[in-house]
Parts: structure tokens; sequence; C-alpha cells
């Protein structure tokens, strides 16, 4: 039998941590028990910081590694796109490759159990197969004119039936609104609500509302610039537009765990319609992500006045300076200091889980489960994150 202890024990299936706390386990990684310990200076391994459950980093894109570094900050939505499109194919295969492989044993490394990944391609698929991290993997869906959505379906379908050939849990999923003709975002969300997942990147700039509300702004005149047709101008947000558009793929309300990713403009009537719609909404906070590309932050005042599921990505190394889990707390502590660390850690762990339908095995620390477990460390006084927190993998 294993034992290890901390100063602060999250076990996430109580509200507080146990101070003082351990946890056995057995050599499979199964925790066998925790409690409280008689005396901490007793104890073999004892951390003096936090012992929490395996992260699951719910909004990734990890084919993208290689981009870290290449993009400029703060440039918006549009600004981002064409960055994109510059610089997606100036590495090497075995340089992205090289890549993917290399930050895959980071978020390992640093605690991370389980991850739902972005893939436009299959340079991740045998990598993520070989790993001991468990993923779901949306294959993400775009396209701009009507007339080729057949095609792009086609081509999607094939890179589910190669997902299927690595022994990978993968479906479809639409991209955004901005990047797909209504045609095409109707028919990839109904191919992946078959799957019971959907992912889909809603409201992430200012610039992606003024497009579907007004046809206006930088990123319509990018999409026009660039010879692409446009989504239908409605006078609603853009999330008010994907649920119209998922009312065409099946009956609400939906049952099925669907995503939103970002979600920076939320407001209530979106809160509204979104509960009226989906009977299993989450939630993906990427905040570096949002403050690197256009420097705003989702609002999670509201999101927790409403008791919405919350989750925690990284989103990707073009949009962010690293894959951190940590460090997307500790800005998410940095800007919302009323948020502890243990609400932090049900949505980054407990809720990641369960939108992935893994909570029964992992997201918490208690018996029978096989979590993961973590070590924070670097805490302030208060048992907080510091800008030198940083995480290790235990188990």
């Amino acid at each position: 039998m294993n034992r290890v202890a901390a100063r602060y024990l999250y076990t996430l299936d109580r509200e507080e941590p146990i101070r003082n706390g351990f946890v056995e386990y057995d050599d499979t990684g199964a925790v066998t028990a925790t409690g409280v310990c008689p005396d901490p200076r007793k104890e073999e391994r004892f951390l003096d910081g936090a012992l929490v459950p395996g992260f699951v980093n719910a909004h990734c894109h990890i084919e993208l590694s290689y981009l870290k570094g290449l993009f400029r900050k703060g440039t918006g939505m549009a600004g981002f796109i064409d960055q994109i499109n510059a610089l997606r194919d100036t590495r090497t295969q075995e340089q992205k490759l090289d890549s993917i492989r290399h930050w895959m044993g980071v978020l390992w490394n640093r605690g991370v159990s389980a991850m739902a990944d972005i893939s436009n391609c299959a340079d991740s698929f045998a990598i993520k197969q070989a790993s001991p991290m468990y993923t779901w993997t949306f294959l993400e869906v775009f396209g701009t004119e009507p007339e080729d959505c057949g095609a792009v379906m086609d081509r999607v379908s094939e890179l589910h039936r190669t997902a299927a050939s690595f022994g990978l849990d993968a479906a479809p999923t639409p991209h955004a609104c901005y990047t797909m003709s209504p045609e095409l975002l109707t028919a990839s969300a109904r191919e992946g609500l078959k799957s019971g997942y959907l992912s889909f990147h809603s409201q992430e700039s200012p610039e992606e509302e003024e497009m579907l509300k007004y046809g206006s702004g930088r990123l319509w005149r990018n999409r026009k610039d660039a010879g692409m047709s446009v989504p239908p101008v409605t006078g609603k947000s853009s999330l008010l537009y994907f649920l119209d558009r998922l009312a065409q793929a099946g009956q609400a309300p939906f049952e099925e765990h669907i995503l939103l990713v970002h979600e920076v403009c939320l407001d209530q009537e979106g809160i509204d319609a979104l509960r009226k719609m989906l009977l299993r909404p989450f939630i993906a906070l990427c905040p570096q992500s949002n403050l690197f590309i256009h420097n705003a932050l989702p609002p999670i005042p509201l999101m927790r006045a409403n008791g919405l599921k919350l989750t925690v990505g990284t989103d990707a190394l073009s949009s962010n300076d690293d894959l951190d889990m940590v460090r997307e707390l500790y800005c998410i502590q940095k800007h919302f200091p009323e948020v502890g660390l243990s609400e932090m850690l049900g949505w980054a762990c407990l809720n990641g889980a369960e939108f992935l339908s893994k909570a029964s095995v992992l997201g918490s620390i208690e018996a029978g489960k096989r979590p993961g477990l973590v070590f924070i460390d670097h805490l302030d006084a208060d048992g907080r994150l510091t800008a030198g927190s940083t995480s290790h993998r235990i188990v």
C-alpha cells in the first residue's frame, strides 16, 4: 500500500480541503482510503502544499503545439485568423509531431489525466494512442461555402474512421459560426450529437458578436475580403444563432453533453436560452487565451450566479504561452479573487470528468477511483495560488 499526505488535501467530494490529509492508494493508482494524519511529522511523505485529483483539460488544440511563440498578441479574432492562415504550414511534419509528443508529456507530468482535444487532422492520433492520458477527440469541421457541405462531411467521416482505427474516442463537431455555412453547422452538429458530445467555440470575441448581430466589424470584413460567404445577419448573439442551427439538427431539449468554449460575451439572455435548449450544458473557460487574443475575460460572476457547470481548458499554443492548468486557475483567481481554490479545482477536475462521463473514475479523490494525484506547490499563507505555483504528478 502507498501513502502520501499534504498540508491541504482536496478530495472534491466535499467543499473544503482536509487539513493535513492523507491518501492511500494501491499499485494501480486506485484510491483505497483518505483521512486526517494523526501526526503530520510522522508521515514518511508529507507535501507542503495541495494534493489534488488529476486535472481534466476541457479544451485544447494539441496538434497546434508547433506554433508556440509565433503569434502576436492582442490582434483580435480577425488578426488571429490571419496569423493561423499564414503560419499553419511553416513547420515540417516531424517538427509538428515532436511538438505534440513533447506537450502531451508535459501535460501528463503536470497532472492532466484527461483531455477534450480538437483535431483538424490525424497528426496527434498515434501519440494519443500511446499516452496514459484519456483523450476525447473532437474532429473540428469548418467551411463557409454551402455547396461544400457534403464534401466537408465526407472528409470528416474519413477522419473519424481513422481515429477509430487508433482506438480513440472521437466524433465530428462544428467549429464556430464565423467559419461555417449554416448548412454545415447543422450537418456537423447532427453528426456529432450521435456520439453524445459536442464542442463549439461560442461568443469568443466582440468581433464575432458584431458580425452576427449587425453584419459589420473586423471579422466580417476579414471574411468578406477573403472572398468567403458569411453567416446570415440575425440581430441576435452568436450563441442564439448556434442554438437556432442546433434546433435544426435534432429535437430540443438536448440531453447530450454540449460544451460551449470561451463565452466571453455571454449575457443573461443567452443563459436563459441555453437552459431551455440544453439539459447538460458545460462552459469551457480558457482565460489566458482570451487575454492573449483580445484582452477580454468571460463573465465568470454571471456564470457562477446562474449555477452554470464550468470547466477549464488551456486552448492552443497559438493563443497561449503555455499549456498549464495551474496558470489558468491562477489567472482566474487574479481577476476574480472571490473564487476560492476549492471551487476552481471542482471546475478543473470534477466538472471536466463529468463532461467526459468519466466521473466514476476521475475528477475526485475517493475510494475506488483512479483520478491521478497531483501536488500543487508554493501556496501562500492562506492556501491560495501564487505566481510561483506549479503542479507535479505524484500518481
